[in-house]
Parts: structure tokens; C-alpha cells; sequence
């Protein structure tokens, strides 16, 4: 990758730092600031309605089309597949975009996308091209809001306030990746899977409703602001530059991609795993995925805390290693108790996943330069996305030919390798440091 040097800034050249809102009234709290309460709301409600839909589209295919291993891991692919590909021309949209407008159009343009499911499987129209087509369009909007949102959050809160910005929004996730699931299980149980879909109809119509709400400031793109490339392909390759000139965001793409390919593989075999190796009761295994959730939201509390207590640089690199390194925990497993031993692992992945996101998340947007936020997230977020499918792909392949622990293993020495690779050069977060001490 290179090292840093003099001539090469670990802040990316452009028009000098990302321009950030006029500072908040320091007596205005965070609970009471408005555009990001807006935020939050809205993440909190479409968290709940996605985690619904992920439950009852695989149902519904099984149910109304009979849908086996391979037709449920294509629609799966279909979600994802969209953003991979798409994502450096969103991030292009996003740059140029009026960014309340795009927020609220891609909302709503969610609504179409999946209620036509249950309404074609009401009519006895659905078909496995429909269903495709839908989670496609869902999975290309799910990406553009996404990249969008976090090129809003350092227009709408002052920079020295993005950490615990950040740390509320994936706060806000949490919640719904802990009642989403709950409440699809109870509606599916209740209704056919295709009803359930409409929770996500009425999420997505009142996250649109929010986005409306939002500054009318957000309506002057960032790119009238900042300048830049004039047609599409010349700003493309702009954002190209950037993410290939600059080694603290190169670090970035391949400590994520390591633990995301690690991270895939072991997900993929993870219940395979504790099912048929470690031959866990389901009370248990239901235990482990809690001990996530629980982990991940200690990681909200105390993100904030433990960033500026060790430095942006240095939670960034140990939380990285740390979650990389606890993947060992789930091959250690069959070692012997096998339930206190993955209770561990879920705590602390949980916890340092959550510390170290949030942490990148906040360093990226405070050294990237306005106009070119866009870009540099979609193009993170392409790698990011790919690798996760790629990692589950090949950790099943190979555990069919080697076993499941071998794997496991590989998979978790995969992403401590991509999690190391942030502590070499010395220097590579360095204006991660600086752009945090700046706004401290």
C-alpha cells in the first residue's frame, strides 16, 4: 500500500476540510437537537419495518413459490447485489444531489418497490421475477439512502459533535435490529408473511415524512459548494483518486473488508456450527444472538467515552484488532464450553465492532472534504458490501471440502490481518487524530 509521507497527507486534497453547520449552541443538548432527532426517529422506524422484511421475504418465497436453498440465497444476493455495483454512481448522485429531496424520494420510492409484493401475491401474480425485481429495487434504494445519510449527518451537526451523532444513529439501528425481528416473527405468526410487508410500507412513508423535515439548507448540494469535476465519469474518476491516493482510506477499505470476509464466513457457519458441531439447544443459541444485540448496545454508551478517552487514532486500531482477534473465539468453542465461549465472543464482537464503526465512521467525515463525501462512502460501501457475501460464499465452499472449524479459523486470522493493517505506517490515521483534536 505505501507509506505516508510529507508530500502524501493523510488528509485528502481537495478544497482544505469538509465544510460543517455553524455551531450548535453549546446549551442546546443533542436530545433536543432537532434535524438529528429527525434522524434517529427515522432510523429507529426503518430499522424495525427492514428487519420485518429480511424475516418475511425469505417466508414469503418459501411459501407462495416454494422457494429452496438456492432460489433463497439468489434473493438474499439481490439485496446486496444492487449497491455493489451502483454504489460509485450513487455516491456521484449524492455529491450533487439536494440531499432533503433525494432522502425523501428515495423513502418513498420504497413503498412502491415492496408493496407491489404483497399486492401481486393477493392477486395470485407473484412470480420469481417480480420478487427479484423488487428485492433489486429495494436493495438500490436501501444503498442510495445509506450512502446519502452519511453525507447529511456533517451538514446538520457540528463537527466536534458527530462522535456522539454517529453513536445515537447506530443507536437507533440497534433498537430495531432488537424489536424487528421480534415483531416479524409475532406478524408472521399472526398473517401471511406478504401483509407483513406493509410494516415496511409505513416505515419508509413516515421516514420520508421526517426527511422533509429536515433544514432546507441540505437542498444546496455539496457539490455547488465545493466545486469539482464537471460530467459524471470525470467526477467518478475523481472519487477513484481520492480513495487511491490517500493510504488512510485505502487502510480503512481493507481493515472493513478483512473483517467483513472473516465476519461472512463465520456468519454464513455460524448456526450450521453451533447446530450440528457444538449441538446447542435452541435456547441457547437464542442466548448467543442476544448477547449481539447487548453487546453492540454497550458499544453505543460507551463509543463516545472510550474514543475520546484513548484518541480517535488509537480506539480506531485497538477496537479493529480486537474484534478481529475475538473471531478465534468461535473455532476456541468446540474446544469446550461451548455456550459461555460464544456468549463471550457475541459481547465483545458486539461491543468493539460497534466502538470501532462508529469511530471510522466519524474520522472519514471529518477529514474527507464536503464534495467528495459522497463518493468516498459509496466507494467503501461498494467494498464493504461485496465482501460479506463473498466471505459467506467461500466459507461454505471450503468448510464442504475441509471441515468447519479449519475455516473458522482462516476466517478469523483473515480478519485480524485486515484489522492489523491499520497499525502500519504509524502515521496512517494520523489525520484522523488531527481532524479530532481540532474539533475536541
Amino acid at each position: 500500500m505505501g507509506s505516508s509521507t510529507a508530500e502524501e497527507s493523510p488528509v485528502p486534497a481537495g478544497s482544505g476540510p469538509p465544510a460543517t453547520p455553524p455551531p450548535a449552541p453549546e446549551s442546546v443538548p443533542l436530545r433536543r437537537h432537532r434535524p438529528l432527532l429527525l434522524l434517529v426517529t427515522e432510523q429507529m422506524t426503518s430499522s424495525v419495518g427492514r428487519q420485518v422484511t429480511a424475516l418475511a421475504l425469505p417466508l414469503l418465497a418459501i411459501a407462495h413459490l416454494h422457494a429452496g436453498p438456492l432460489g433463497a440465497s439468489a434473493l438474499m444476493a439481490m439485496t446486496y447485489l444492487p449497491g455493489v455495483l451502483l454504489s460509485p454512481l450513487i455516491g456521484v448522485a449524492v455529491d450533487r444531489a439536494r440531499l432533503r429531496r433525494m432522502l425523501v424520494s428515495v423513502s418513498w420510492l420504497q413503498v412502491p418497490a415492496i408493496g407491489s409484493v404483497p399486492l401481486a401475491a393477493a392477486l395470485d401474480g407473484l412470480t420469481w421475477p417480480h420478487l427479484f425485481a423488487a428485492a433489486a429495487a429495494s436493495g438500490a434504494l436501501s444503498s442510495a439512502q445509506g450512502i446519502a445519510l452519511q453525507s447529511c449527518l456533517p451538514r446538520v451537526v457540528p463537527a466536534e459533535r458527530l462522535l456522539p451523532a454517529n453513536s445515537s444513529l447506530t443507536g437507533a439501528r440497534t433498537i430495531g435490529l432488537i424489536g424487528g425481528p421480534a415483531l416479524g416473527g409475532i406478524l408472521i405468526a399472526v398473517i401471511d408473511p406478504a401483509p407483513a410487508l406493509l410494516v415496511e410500507c409505513a416505515a419508509y412513508l413516515a421516514g420520508g415524512a421526517l426527511f422533509l423535515a429536515l433544514p432546507a439548507s441540505l437542498n444546496r448540494s455539496a457539490h455547488e459548494a465545493g466545486g469539482g469535476a464537471r460530467s459524471r465519469i470525470e467526477a467518478l474518476k475523481e472519487g477513484l483518486a481520492v480513495i487511491r491516493r490517500e493510504t488512510l482510506l485505502r487502510r480503512q477499505a481493507l481493515a472493513a473488508a478483512g473483517l467483513n470476509l472473516g465476519g461472512g464466513a463465520g456468519g454464513g457457519l455460524f448456526v450450521l456450527y453451533a447446530d450440528r458441531e457444538l449441538e446447542l439447544p435452541p435456547w441457547q443459541l437464542g442466548a448467543v444472538y442476544a448477547a449481539y444485540a447487548v453487546g453492540m448496545g454497550t458499544g453505543v454508551l460507551v463509543a463516545t467515552s472510550v474514543t475520546r478517552a484513548l484518541g480517535m487514532a488509537r480506539a480506531i486500531r485497538l477496537c479493529a484488532v480486537g474484534a478481529g482477534a475475538a473471531l478465534f473465539l468461535i473455532p476456541a468453542a468446540s474446544l469446550g464450553l461451548a455456550f459461555p465461549v460464544l456468549v463471550l465472543y457475541q459481547l465483545l464482537f458486539g461491543l468493539l465492532a460497534t466502538v470501532w464503526s462508529i469511530a471510522m465512521t466519524t474520522g472519514r467525515q471529518l477529514v474527507t472534504p464536503a464534495h467528495l463525501l459522497g463518493r468516498v462512502n459509496a466507494f467503501l460501501q461498494a467494498v464493504l458490501t461485496a465482501t460479506l457475501p463473498v466471505g459467506a460464499f467461500a466459507g461454505g465452499w471450503l468448510a464442504s471440502r475441509v471441515g468447519i472449524v479449519p475455516v473458522l479459523v482462516g476466517a478469523a486470522a483473515v480478519a485480524l490481518a485486515g484489522a492489523s493493517s491499520l497499525w502500519f505506517p504509524r502515521d496512517v490515521l494520523a489525520g484522523i487524530e488531527r481532524a479530532a483534536e481540532r474539533t475536541a
